[in-house]
């Protein structure tokens, strides 16, 4: 990944407004902000200065993957950071600077199996600075990517339209829920890692159906032992990333011919989804697009059954409902250029089951392009 000399620029005007000399951030979600580097363990620090300096602090272990052009200074350390990073400091001459910190609530995308987390510890490990609190600063950074990340965020979501491709194929009566969904999710590492030079490549699948899909507007997904039968609806929900861009991308699949119940969902999903795609430019309040989608729906007879908000931003999250722009009802996000969040409007019968799909869209200067644009069709999802 080449140096993002506009984000840099972004952050240098921002620690400006704010007063600080620098921001310093061990969330790798944050890392990955200020340096283009997603860790591995959580264990990674890295600090920019109000004049662009880039320092990363690393494990030994991830060394060769943090070796890039995108800091000015790498340091490695064996076992604790707080020798490693008070070198950083002292090449930075942070001393009695004023330094932003991230603090509070946070939804941190998971890296590995195990994560190591600082939380509050890592300001006793900046010695000799002023530490300023700079979580409103970083979630506005967050919200609005550079070109490049975009970039980096379209691998991602190209890497995830071929896992939906080879999984949805696969797709058959009888298979379970489980194995269906681990037939998607094996492409986004085997083909995905290497892809477009990506580095790392992973990501979660939950395939629901029947009954279970009309469940599929809770906080999280679970595939089951089930097993798919004739007419279900089997709802595949996929969080993907490549080197720590995330997407959110859900398909529903008709297991055999359509019933006429279920053409009629999916016609409103379809012109809710177009709706709030025509709404989006730069400019508009995200709540506009909320209800552009959510007045197809409520004209269609299907208010009560979209049960969640219409997005949230996307890209250096997967799941975080308050990463902006919020496309909600209260939202008061106003849209900008560089801004990525999804589309899922959905429809869920407890007693029958659910549709949703859910497309990454990034905003652009006059419209939207949709990231995720395949499967986009009744006839692409019956099986």
């Amino acid at each position: 990944m080449p140096r993002d000399a506009e984000r840099l620029d972004r952050l240098q005007c921002a620690m400006k407004e704010a007063g600080l000399d620098a921001i310093a951030c061990a969330l790798p979600i944050n890392v990955l902000l200020l340096t283009g580097y997603f860790p591995v363990v959580g264990k990674s620090v890295a600090i920019v200065t109000r004049d662009r300096e880039v320092a990363l602090i690393v494990p030994e272990d991830e060394r060769e993957l943090a070796d890039c052009d995108t800091v000015d200074h790498l340091v490695a350390f064996h076992d604790k950071p707080g020798e490693a990073i008070r070198e950083a400091c002292d090449r930075l001459r942070l001393s009695g600077s004023v330094v932003g910190y991230e603090c509070g609530e946070a939804l941190e995308p998971a890296s590995y199996a195990a994560m190591h987390l600082y939380n509050s510890s890592i300001t006793g490990l900046l010695d000799g600075a002023v530490l300023r609190p700079a979580s409103e600063l970083l979630a506005r950074m967050k919200a609005v990517l550079t070109p490049i990340e975009l970039d980096r965020l379209g691998r991602a979501c190209r890497i995830a339209e071929i896992a939906f491709e080879e999984g949805s194929a696969k797709l058959g009566i009888g298979l379970k829920e489980t194995e269906a969904a681990a037939c998607f999710r094996a492409p986004l590492v085997t083909i995905g890692t290497g892809f477009e030079g990506v580095s790392r490549a992973e990501g979660f699948v939950f395939c629901m159906s029947g009954r279970n899909s009309g469940r599929a507007y809770g906080a999280y997904a679970r595939s089951r032992a089930k097993e798919i039968c004739v007419t279900d609806l089997v709802l595949t929900h996929c969080n993907s990333h490549a080197d720590g861009y995330w997407t959110d991308i859900t398909r529903t699949y008709g297991m055999g011919p359509m019933s006429e119940r279920q053409a009629e969902i999916y016609d409103a999903i379809f012109a809710a989804r177009m709706a709030a795609l025509e709404e989006i430019r730069p400019g508009v309040e995200a709540a506009a697009v909320d209800r552009a989608a959510r007045d197809v729906l409520r004209s269609r007879g299907f208010g009560d059954q979209f049960k969640h908000s219409t997005g949230h931003g996307v890209g250096f999250a997967a799941i975080d409902h308050n990463a902006r722009p919020r496309i909600a009802p209260d939202s008061t996000d106003r849209l900008e250029a560089g801004m990525v969040f999804n589309v899922e409007p959905g429809i869920y019968f407890e007693d029958f089951g659910g549709v949703r799909h859910c497309d990454v869209v990034a905003v652009t200067e006059t419209g939207t392009e949709v990231l995720t644009d395949f499967q986009t069709r009744m006839e692409d999802l019956i099986r």
